[in-house]
């Protein structure tokens, strides 16, 4: 069974004024669209065809020699993701369960706000600020290219902010912390972030 392009939650105008309909034809109709591409190539005829895009990731993951497959795995999963974090009238201050932990473990809101903005402002390069559940605790990590928390042992991922280049240039040039505000203040989908925390037993 070949790998193929999710449907993105919401129509591809629906982030502007934030993320612009141009960003989505993009990112989404051409980037994400070529990882899948090219992942479906890789795997065929391989020990990798009929696996799911989960068992790929982790399979490859561990093994230098299927970097390739790894790459445009993970990037498939990573995008899919990204695209569940945000939301049409998203960001500001959580709700329920991760509003609880971001007190509990973070030190409330506005030091989740300026440690989720120094990860991604901080990454070099091509890459992903991330908020997990590791340990029972909510954890933020960066990650580079398409690394994901995903192949990380007891590490559940929750919610991800792309800050590859093509994720915000058409919008915001080369102006990464304002791309980084507007994901936070207008764009997170904290009931997806929910589900995530509700579907790892938090």
């Amino acid at each position: 069974m070949a790998f193929t392009l999710p449907e993105l939650p919401y129509p591809r105008n629906a982030l502007a004024p934030h993320i612009s309909e141009e960003t989505l034809n993009f990112h989404y109709g051409k980037h994400h669209q070529a990882y899948v591409t090219n992942l479906n190539g890789l795997v065929e005829g391989t020990d990798l065809a009929g696996k799911s895009l989960e068992e790929v990731i982790k399979i490859s993951a561990a093994d230098k020699s299927k970097a390739g497959i790894f790459n445009n795995s993970a990037q498939v999963w990573n995008h899919t993701f990204y695209w569940h974090s945000m939301k049409p009238n998203g960001g500001g201050k959580p709700h329920g369960k991760v509003a609880e932990l971001i007190e509990r473990d973070l030190g409330g809101y506005d030091n989740f706000v300026k440690e989720f903005k120094q990860a991604g402002a901080t990454q070099f390069g091509s890459g992903w600020a991330w908020l997990s559940y590791k340990g029972g605790k909510l954890v933020i990590s960066k990650t580079p290219n398409a690394e994901t928390p995903l192949t990380e042992e007891g590490t559940t991922p929750l919610m991800t902010m792309d800050v590859w280049e093509h994720a915000y240039y058409l919008d915001y040039q080369n102006r990464r912390p304002d791309y980084i505000d507007t994901f936070l203040n207008s764009l997170v989908n904290w009931d997806f972030v929910n589900q995530n925390l509700a579907d790892a037993g938090a």
